[in-house]
Order: structure tokens, then C-alpha cells, then sequence
């Protein structure tokens, strides 16, 4: 039997990351990376969760950390984020915090709860692609967000969406050393997206994914934390924060969260009822635990270590790449974005550089919802050590050179 005949039409939309298969050129020791977009393993906090898994399973705990949980996640940790939103100028309580397995499972939910077949999502151009394949199994129409220099009216946008026969239901963004250009809005630019969602009655998705993470500059308020203030509190707001432990503590655990209105996060829990009932429990307690003990501690290691292996890849992309390449200079994250001459196709420059460099990255035209961008890729520095920097760049700067000409 060929089962792809039973398929819904929408199994189509479904792709296979380009990022998850070139993890599997991690297991390839000669091969330099700086493709997979991960936190650096040596950096994790692995003595804490050793000793917090001790404590969650004694006896006093481990009936609750092995038993059934509730959706909306473990009671604990969700005041504990909510007090961590409350310093970041978002003003709830646990009852606007629902915890997801991973932020990527949030993405997922809000594409299933806002999107019918043929509405439409504002997202930049480039923009995470794994909110591209959270949202593609709903069937949306995309449309450009622009949040800076941008001069498409709301009425515009209204009309393209009409014409798809949907509405504009929400904009999706990475405000905060966005995955993959490494770039952030100012605050003018975040209220220009809340004056255009406004407009639009939509939604805004504000994806915080990286938010920690930053090595100089001021920070910039949340999205939700702007809205808040503009609307009187977080019941009236149209935000919905994603935030995720992942970056920070451990991506192993799949411990994400959102944090929105109540109304929003009662419709989530409906969906996580149905899907995997809660994240696990025992997950949930042992990231509290450690997060209670050391999380500011843990984020200062990471700025200090990936904070130097940003400023180590650019200065040697600065040395070794040719005339006519561009990058970003991120003030935190995890990424650079490189755009390369006008013709260079990135994806068949990746097969070249793994094959004559040994050099590995991300091609940009999958950050595209249209498929755009192909003279771009991503670099990730997050396990970009000394040795990757000294001898990767130089050979991928070189390997350019030859290209073009």
C-alpha cells in the first residue's frame, strides 16, 4: 500500500530542516561547523542538574516529579517565571505563563490555534525556520514584515490577504539577536510593529528565544512588556512572549514557555490536553531547581564565553573575507548573517565548501518563506572555538576568493 495517498493536503507543506541534517555533519571530526544554531554542551550547567535530579527524586518529591502533571505546567516554576517576566517590565502572575516542551511546541500551538488555511502571517525576511515549519503545516499565506524602512500600508496588506481568502492573523518576529541575522529592533522599531498589528487586529508573536544573551549595548523592552504599558496591563494586550531554557541551561530537557494574556493561554492548554497532556514533570522541577540556585550565575558564563567567540569570528571574517562580502555585528545571540555578491548561490557554495574546505554553514534561502536569499548564509559561533575560527574562516575566505574570481 502507499500509504502517501492518504496524506492530508497540508502534509505537503512539510519539509525537512536543513538544519537538523546538517547537524549530521557535527559526527564528521574534520569537518569545521558553523552550521547547527546549538548552545555549546562543555558550557552546561551539568553538576546542577546531577544534584537537582538528586533532590527531585527523594522521597519527599519523587511521587510528584514521576507522576501526571497539569497542562498548564508546574505550578512552582511558572510563579518563578512570571516573577522573571515581572523584572522585564511584564506585570502577571502564573495563571499568564503556560509551559510548553520547548518553545519550538509553543510555535506549534499558536499556528494550529491562529491559523486557517489560506490566512495569512507577517514574518520577516529572513526569519527562523523553524517557525516557517511550525506554521506551514496550517497552511498560511506569508507576507513580508518589515519592521524597519518598511512602507506596506495596512490596508495593503488586508487587501493581499483577502485575495488568498484569509485575514491577517498574526506577525511573527525575533526581536532580540534574531535567528539567523543576528540583528535587533530598537524600540521604535517594536512600537511600529504594535502600531501595525493594532491596525491590522492581529496578533504579535514575540519569539525571546535569544534574549539573554546579549554582550553589549542597553537592552531594548520586550514587545509584550511595550504592550503592556500601551494598553494597561497584560489582559488588554495583543503579544504573545515565547521564551525557551534551551539557550540558556539545557536544550536537552525541552522545557519553553509562553507568557500572554489569559483568554490565550486557557486556549493552549486545550491544545496540550490533546496533544502531549504536559511537558514532563520531572523536567519542569529540575529546571527550577537549578534556575532557583544559578540561573543569572549560568547567563553570565555564557555572555563571557560566546560573547569572545563573537568578537573572534568577526574580526576574522574582517581579516579574510573578500571584497563585496557583508555581514552583521550582533550585539548577543548566537548568529552572524553573511551576505555574499549578487549570482553566488549559497547552498552550491556549501556543497563546494564541505567537500574542497571542510567548512560547514547554513545556506540563507531557508530563512526565506519564498525562497529568496540564496546569496546568504548564517554563521553560528556558539561553538565556533579558537581552533574552528583560526582555521575555518581563513579557508572559507579563501574558497570565496576563488569564486569569485
Amino acid at each position: 500500500m502507499d500509504m502517501t495517498e492518504l496524506f492530508a493536503t497540508r502534509s505537503s507543506r512539510m519539509r525537512a530542516s536543513e538544519i537538523r541534517e546538517l547537524l549530521k555533519l557535527l559526527d564528521q571530526p574534520d569537518i569545521v561547523s558553523f552550521a547547527g544554531g546549538i548552545p555549546d554542551p562543555a558550557l552546561f550547567p551539568h553538576e546542577a542538574f546531577r544534584e537537582a535530579y538528586g533532590r527531585v527524586l527523594s522521597p519527599g518529591t519523587s511521587n510528584q516529579a514521576l507522576q501526571y502533571q497539569v497542562s498548564e505546567g508546574y505550578r512552582p516554576l511558572r510563579q518563578w517565571l512570571a516573577a522573571e517576566m515581572g523584572k522585564l517590565g511584564v506585570a502577571c502572575d502564573e495563571s499568564n505563563i503556560f509551559i510548553t516542551s520547548g518553545s519550538q511546541q509553543g510555535l506549534d500551538y499558536l499556528g494550529k490555534l491562529f491559523l486557517s488555511p489560506g490566512d495569512t502571517a507577517l514574518v520577516t525576511w529572513p526569519t527562523y525556520l523553524g517557525a516557517l515549519q511550525a506554521f506551514n503545516a496550517y497552511e498560511p499565506r506569508y507576507d513580508r514584515l518589515t519592521p524597519v524602512g518598511g512602507n506596506t500600508t495596512p490596508d495593503a496588506y488586508r487587501a493581499a490577504a483577502a485575495v488568498n481568502g484569509g485575514r491577517v492573523k498574526f506577525t511573527y518576529l525575533v526581536p532580540d539577536f534574531a535567528n539567523p541575522t543576528g540583528k535587533t529592533l530598537d524600540e521604535a522599531a517594536r512600537l511600529g510593529v504594535l502600531d501595525l498589528a493594532r491596525d491590522l487586529d492581529c496578533a504579535v508573536i514575540e519569539d525571546a528565544a535569544y534574549r539573554a544573551l546579549r554582550y553589549e549595548g542597553r537592552d531594548v523592552p520586550p514587545i509584550l512588556a511595550l504592550d503592556c504599558q500601551r494598553s494597561g496591563g497584560i489582559e488588554a494586550t495583543r503579544t504573545i512572549y515565547c521564551g525557551s531554557f534551551s539557550k540558556i541551561l539545557a536544550p536537552g530537557l525541552r522545557v519553553g514557555w509562553i507568557c500572554a494574556a489569559k483568554p490565550l493561554v486557557e486556549k493552549l492548554v486545550l491544545a496540550k490536553q490533546a496533544s502531549d497532556l504536559h511537558s514532563p514533570s520531572i523536567n519542569q522541577m529540575a529546571i527550577l531547581d537549578v534556575a532557583e540556585r544559578s540561573y543569572d550565575t549560568q547567563v553570565e558564563r555564557l555572555k563571557t564565553a560566546y560573547g569572545a567567540r563573537r568578537d573572534a569570528l568577526l574580526a576574522a571574517l574582517e581579516a579574510h573575507m573578500p571584497a563585496g562580502v557583508t555581514w552583521s555585528r550582533p550585539e548577543g545571540g548566537m548568529f552572524v548573517w553573511v551576505t555574499l555578491p549578487d549570482g553566488v548561490d549559497a547552498a552550491a557554495l556549501l556543497a563546494r565548501s564541505v567537500s574542497e574546505a571542510r567548512v560547514a554553514f547554513v545556506p540563507g534561502g531557508a530563512f526565506h518563506a519564498d525562497g529568496s536569499g540564496t546569496n546568504t548564509m548564517r554563521l553560528s559561533f556558539t561553538l565556533a572555538d579558537e581552533r574552528a575560527v583560526r582555521d575555518g574562516i581563513p579557508r572559507l575566505g579563501a574558497l570565496l576568493e576563488r569564486t569569485l574570481g
